[in-house]
């Protein structure tokens, strides 16, 4: 049974996603927040499996709540939902962590399978949500030349990608590797020059358009 939390502060919109959740027999509602405070106390007192939290949320905003989840070493899977695109939302939700940023009218189906995705250790991001930074991304021009792909990226490069994308720093991703912070800061500066990009930002947004992570 997969326990979850709904983090909402729209009555309707929060029962109505219980009861959708309650209808597959895998997943169990163990509680509710209507704000990032609440939410805070709901997760450390019931250690659900995943939380679904809003992004815009009274008191702690969703992404405050996760930032200080994550800073208290909760680990529990959280994705994001937000009733608009937004661009900003979507780039500080992905350093603080979560394992998805989905919009409010995703389908259930969607829904199920990126709770499944997240509960596997994956990171899901609907191009609904992404399409302006996509966007943005294209307009950017490189700081450097790129390499030619005679050198793509190694399926090491990727795994530090992906941590990247979770918002460590290269100490806990060299934590999370086995291996020294010296060897994580040459995977990264190997990556930005491959990417032809400046900052581990930009690497991530240029990962996710070319399908790395």
């Amino acid at each position: 049974m997969i326990r979850i939390v709904v983090v909402e502060d729209e009555t309707l919109f929060r029962l109505g996603l219980q009861r959708l959740l309650s209808l597959n027999a895998e997943f169990s509602m163990v509680g509710d927040a209507c704000d990032g405070e609440q939410a805070l106390r709901v997760v450390n007192t019931l250690k659900p499996d995943l939380v679904i939290m809003d992004v815009n949320l009274p008191k702690l905003s969703g992404i405050g709540a996760l930032q200080r989840l994550r800073e208290n070493g909760d680990t529990t899977p959280v994705i994001l939902v937000s009733t608009f695109d937004e661009e900003d939302a979507f780039l500080r939700g992905m350093r603080a962590g979560a394992s998805a940023f989905l919009r409010k009218d995703i389908s259930l189906e969607s829904l199920t399978a990126a709770i499944l995705a997240a509960l596997r250790g994956e990171r899901v991001f609907r191009p609904s949500i992404t399409e302006k930074a996509m966007q943005r991304l294209a307009t950017m021009k490189p700081a450097f030349g790129s390499a030619d792909l005679p050198d793509p990226v190694t399926k090491r490069e990727i795994e530090v990608l992906r941590l990247m994308a979770t918002g460590l720093s290269n100490k806990e991703i060299a934590g999370a590797l086995g291996t020294s912070e010296a060897t994580v800061k040459t995977h990264v500066s190997s990556i930005l020059s491959k990417l032809g990009v400046r900052d581990r930002t930009r690497a991530v947004l240029r990962s996710l358009e070319l399908g790395y992570i």
